[in-house]
């Protein structure tokens, strides 16, 4: 699959093409149109699996690439509802060894998903708003 652009700049992606229009799908909707042939031009250097996940938000996308299992995301969704978290109570309420607790919360953190706060006078952690953005659309 390719990646083309329309004149105005939006991309598509290519679903098949004719002598005189092209089939394209818009990734935000999924919706498939055709659009004359000369209005298109090939994105080169744009990855069609890249502009596919363009169409999820990027809250979701950010959570989707660093939270690799269901415990990540699972620790995601226990600091967006009952963050700001110690850290000791994170190693005392889950199933983690200390090494892979620090492991996600430094890949979180890294990934702009979570922030270091205080909690309780302890260092803890607490959800951006982009992990809460990504959470409630992953719920809804």
């Amino acid at each position: 699959m390719r990646t083309v652009r329309d004149t105005d700049g939006a991309r598509y992606l290519l679903v098949k093409r004719s002598s005189d229009a092209t089939l394209v799908r818009d990734p935000e909707t999924g919706a498939e149109q055709y659009l004359p042939n000369d209005e298109l031009t090939e994105a080169e250097g744009v990855s069609a699996l890249t502009v596919a996940a363009s169409g999820v938000p990027e809250s979701v996308r950010r959570v989707v690439t660093a939270a690799h299992t269901e415990d990540a995301l699972g620790l995601l969704v226990e600091l967006v509802d009952r963050g700001p978290l110690p850290v000791r109570d994170l190693l005392s309420a889950y199933d983690l060894c200390e090494s892979d607790l620090h492991g996600l919360l430094a890949e979180f953190r890294a990934a702009g998903l979570i922030r270091e706060r205080d909690a309780a006078g302890e260092r803890g952690y607490e959800a951006t708003e982009t992990t809460r953005e990504a959470v409630a659309a992953l719920r809804g």
